[in-house]
């Protein structure tokens, strides 16, 4: 049984880029927001923090343990392998992805959390061949990657760097991704 993901780096940095994306933002109550990968919760918990009606906040994840813990902190959240089990559209979809690439010395048990492919950016194309249809008009993405994953197509994407913070042995990205055309 995968455990779920703790909060680090990444999980921090995505949580600064939403506190400053919905600054701003007078009508982020009535926003439909739908977490992929919600892991411990820590990103729907930054929401609710935020201003955003819980009723307004999804999340989907493909650790069954990781849903039951959300759902123990009152979210409204699915066993979904990505958007598999997902109906219905939203306005901002969010997802902090496994990104690393593949490490046959990692355990098992972590990859699910940890492992994109064997380039990193595998899992993240999947999402975004999908997430389009799962986008209210006008919607966006907020993604997180790094400076290690490769092969990421963002086609169909228009983005825009909201963050970035410097590792020693990589780089977080946070990227605002809107679809084009």
């Amino acid at each position: 049984m995968p455990e779920i993901y703790q909060p680090a780096e990444d999980s921090y940095l995505l949580s600064e880029s939403l506190e400053k994306s919905f600054a701003n933002n007078k009508n982020k109550k009535d926003i439909d927001i739908l977490e992929i990968g919600c892991g411990s919760g820590v990103q729907l918990q930054k929401l609710l923090e935020i201003g955003i009606k819980k009723e307004n906040i999804f999340g989907a994840d493909v650790n069954d343990r990781a849903v039951e813990h959300c759902k123990k902190l009152g979210f409204n959240v699915v066993l979904s392998n990505l958007f598999s089990n997902i109906k219905g559209k939203y306005d901002l979809i969010i997802f902090n992805p496994p990104y690393l690439p593949e490490d046959k010395k990692e355990p098992k048990s972590s990859q699910i959390a940890t492992t994109g492919g064997k380039k990193g950016g595998e899992i993240i194309n999947r999402f975004l061949k999908q997430a389009g249809k799962h986008l209210n008009k006008g919607g966006k993405i907020i993604l997180l990657a790094s400076s290690l994953t490769k092969g990421i197509d963002f086609a169909g994407y228009d983005k825009k760097p909201l963050a970035e913070k410097k590792l020693f042995f990589e780089a977080l990205y946070v990227l605002e991704l809107i679809p084009s055309g």
